[in-house]
């Protein structure tokens, strides 16, 4: 048997890191955006832009449709609303008070949130590596969440409300995981397609005004990068290592947005440079740990996109069906039982008890 590979060779290891990298630019780039457009429509042109960009996306790419089972209907719901309406109107409302680059940081949250909902909710295993790893990460949050009179933070509301967005994307990847082997693509472009226009309907309601062309592309194309290609990749992180350790890779997103921030003007503080070490520490942690013990595979039909080389999907096809080692591609397809021991992660394939 071959064994999933590890650490950055692993795919969604390096579909997380990819998706931090995209979110990232989110912040710092919508800061900038804020000037003309306000928060609650502003989080509005974003998913549109991501529902818009991946419909397209899915077109070009001719795309196989999609037919999500009844069961997987209120995770996908439930991940709508929590991740694509309320999430985005809370980091913007915090982001037009606070300076980029510390909005950038204090979204690490995220990831400790995401962790914290998938040990106590959803049970799925956790080491001590992974937990020193998120306290760290903590810390840092805390530091940069203190306000220290600069003129944009004068009391801890800002900071509040862009932990309350992170709390709702917490809940938003833990629900997501439930749907995981259903086409990224697919999953991003209905997030976009529902909760973009939702609120943009809402802050032309409150009184919102559109902005101008060029404001609102700039917005839309945020939203294709951010928060669309940025969930498909995270969508394949999650299917491949799990919530809490996708949430964990994921952290480094406030590292780069907090880089670009200070390249677009904004002050390095010690806040700054404390947090980001403390908050390197901990993705450090995150990103050595290692996990293998003996477990146990029950038997299970699904679909989903794999190869023929990874260990767990070593199936027969159908006559006139050969499919090459490493190839990827699709169908329904049954795994045996069985026991083992390898080093792994709480993939797709490994969501066992401890």
């Amino acid at each position: 048997m071959i064994e999933p590979r590890r650490g950055l060779r692993n795919t969604g290891v390096q579909a997380a890191l990819w998706a931090a990298v995209l979110f990232g630019a989110s912040a710092p780039v919508a800061k900038l955006l804020l000037g003309e457009v306000s928060p609650w429509l502003l989080a509005g042109l974003l998913y549109v832009g991501a529902g818009v960009g991946m419909g397209v996306w899915r077109r070009v790419r001719r795309a196989p449709r999609v037919h999500l089972p009844r069961r997987d209907v209120p995770w996908l719901v439930g991940a709508v609303g929590a991740g694509g309406v309320a999430g985005p109107v809370l980091l913007m409302v915090g982001l037009s008070s606070m300076p980029a680059s510390g909005a950038s940081l204090l979204l690490n949250a995220e990831g400790v949130l995401t962790a914290v909902v998938a040990w106590v909710v959803f049970r799925e295993p956790a080491d001590r590596r992974v937990v020193l790893g998120m306290l760290a990460i903590v810390a840092g949050a805390v530091v940069i969440a203190v306000p220290t009179g600069h003129a944009e933070v004068t009391s801890l509301w800002p900071a509040a409300a862009i932990v309350g967005a992170c709390a709702c994307w917490a809940l938003d990847n833990n629900l997501t995981r439930k749907v995981s082997l259903t086409d990224a693509t697919w999953l991003a472009m209905v997030k976009g397609a529902v909760a973009g226009p939702t609120n943009l309907v809402v802050a032309l309601v409150l009184g919102a005004q559109l902005p101008g062309l060029a404001a609102s592309a700039a917005a839309l194309g945020l939203g294709f990068v951010s928060y669309g290609l940025s969930l498909v990749l995270f969508i394949v992180g999650l299917r491949h290592v799990g919530t809490a350790r996708a949430g964990a890779y994921f952290s480094v997103a406030p590292f780069f947005g907090a880089v670009l921030a200070v390249a677009l003007g904004d002050p390095v503080t010690w806040q700054l440079l404390v947090a980001g070490g403390l908050m390197a520490v901990g993705t450090w942690l995150h990103l050595s740990e290692k996990h293998a013990h003996e477990h146990h595979h029950e038997a299970v039909t699904h679909e989903h996109w794999h190869t023929h080389d990874d260990g767990h999907h070593d199936h027969e096809h159908a006559p006139g069906e050969l499919v090459a080692p490493g190839v990827r591609h699709r169908h329904v397809h049954t795994h045996e039982a069985r026991t083992h021991t390898h080093e792994h992660y709480p993939d797709a394939h490994h969501r066992h008890d401890h």
